[in-house]
């Protein structure tokens, strides 16, 4: 590429790969999402590498897997200070990139409501990261907006809310859309586009220098609380269950050992009501994925600027008997959406079926800004992305970590909290989980079972293809270590 061009980053935060239209979803409606198809290319088989948000985030903005950058949990201190691991912000913001940031950025513990900052390039910052963390506190930057305007009592419902542990704060349920995280996330972005427009940018942005925003809302994460006018266009009872057989049952209980993600349970209407909730989420994200597109169409930016949209890891939404995530690696968790589009200058309108990992973007938007290329476990896209590829190849594999990431207990075990190492290998056709130190585990072959109910880790059929796998993934896990400080000499 021979033009630097502008980079509009839209990262959701659990979001599940099939929630968009365009992409055989005809019961959600995403006209904008469904339009950036059109105009990019959409991998309809990318994963996450890990399905929590610290260690998904550290790895697709570094292009390496969590374990070799260090961000193997949620909560940590600080992010760490690694030769060969920089965030790709920072390597844009040294080549001369004006960088922001509107929302989330969770690389470290967002615990006190305002992460400790690493050199990440940001210049503009509007960090907020849960929409109700912090309101007790003054650090982040959406609550106080809101409180600025005079209409905290309007969005917040604090009747709960219990300020030692900034917890209990909740949207209230007419929350007006303007007032939202998320529309306040795409707010952010286009002052900063506008501002890029205008060429009045601070000294700081250097004068006519590309750009890259980072639009991180909160949403479709839980607690399931699109505002009623959105949530209301969808029937629970009009769009398909969650994906469930009552042998889930017995096998959730079963891999409880490994992990406590909740009590699996029979999905009825509070699952149904879950998702249609989460359905509307989506919505109010495609509608200010409109007025992003829109902003760089009237500021004359559209044709110089690259829009990503993805999402750090998916959403349980009932499958299999369970909500949120965890430590395992269904599709829905570890599955997710991503778009890549600049008109005019990549493909437009194709459908890559290739699979693909989240540690591709750092390689490909460095290779797009002209970058030289560093120490990555990912794949620039750009081959594909240009037409010198084939869409339908990428990987050969793709994987996922799960390294003690979230600190959670089973409420009726002593223990107070029990340690979870597993790891996901998924190829064209099959897909092991392994939870280290435990003899039962996962095996679905994908061809015939693509929905995961039938486990094959036991089946005397499947015992060479599970060693096989086993094989695979535990080479590729000693690839993906951390072989420490520079090499200065021989010996």
């Amino acid at each position: 590429m021979n033009m630097r061009p502008n980079i509009l980053w839209i990262c959701t935060d659990q979001q599940r790969y099939d929630t968009i239209g365009q992409l055989n979803n005809p019961h959600i409606n995403t006209p904008n999402l469904d339009r950036l198809c059109g105009e990019g290319v959409a991998f309809t088989r990318a994963y996450c590498q890990s399905p929590i948000c610290s260690p998904s985030r550290a790895s697709f903005l570094t292009g390496l897997y969590p374990g070799y950058v260090g961000v193997n949990r949620n909560g940590l201190e600080a992010f760490p200070e690694k030769p060969h691991v920089e965030l790709i912000t920072k390597r844009l913001a040294d080549a001369g990139y004006d960088c922001g940031l509107s929302g989330k950025l969770h690389i470290a513990s967002a615990w006190t409501t305002a992460e400790k900052r690493t050199d990440d390039g940001y210049r503009a910052y509007h960090y907020g990261h849960a929409p109700m963390a912090g309101v007790a506190t003054g650090k982040n930057a959406y609550v106080e907006w809101v409180r600025s305007l005079g209409r905290f009592d309007e969005v917040f419902d604090t009747s709960n809310y219990d300020p030692r542990a900034d917890s209990g704060c909740r949207y209230k349920e007419n929350i007006p859309a303007e007032l939202h995280q998320t529309t306040w996330c795409a707010d952010r972005a286009i002052e900063f586009i506008e501002e890029h427009a205008s060429g009045k940018t601070p000294a700081a942005a250097g004068n006519g220098a590309p750009w890259l925003f980072s639009v991180n809302p909160f949403d479709p994460h839980p607690a399931f609380d699109a505002p009623l006018e959105y949530e209301s266009r969808y029937d629970p009872d009009e769009i398909p269950a969650p994906l469930f057989r009552e042998s889930d049952i017995a096998n959730q209980e079963r891999l409880s050992a490994a992990f406590f993600q909740g009590k699996p349970v029979k999905p009825g209407e509070r699952q149904r009501r879950n998702k249609a909730n989460y359905y509307g989420m989506v919505e109010l994200i495609d509608e200010n994925v409109g007025r992003l597109l829109d902003t760089l169409e009237r500021t004359g930016q559209r044709q110089n600027t690259v829009v990503i949209f993805s999402s750090d890891h998916g959403e349980m939404l009932g499958d299999h008997g369970l909500t949120f995530k965890g430590c395992r690696f269904y599709e829905g968790a570890v599955r997710v959406p991503l778009i890549i589009s600049w008109p005019k200058r990549l493909r437009e309108g194709v459908v890559s079926e290739g699979l693909t990992e989240l540690t591709d973007l750092a390689p490909t938007i460095a290779e797009l800004a002209g970058l030289p290329p560093v120490r990555t476990h990912g794949n620039s896209l750009v081959p594909i992305l240009s037409g010198e590829a084939d869409p339908k190849q990428n990987h050969g594999y793709v994987r996922c970590e799960y390294y003690d990431a979230l600190d959670m207990e089973a409420p009726e075990r002593a223990e107070p909290h029990v340690e979870t190492w597993a790891t996901m290998y998924r190829d064209e056709r099959w897909k092991l989980v392994t939870y280290h130190g435990l003899e039962y585990g996962e095996l679905y072959d994908l061809d015939h079972d693509p929905d995961e109910f039938e486990n094959l880790w036991e089946s005397n059929a499947a015992h060479e293809v599970k060693q096989k796998l086993m094989r695979a993934s535990f080479n590729v896990s000693i690839r993906a270590i951390d072989t420490g400080p520079e090499l200065i000499g021989r010996y």
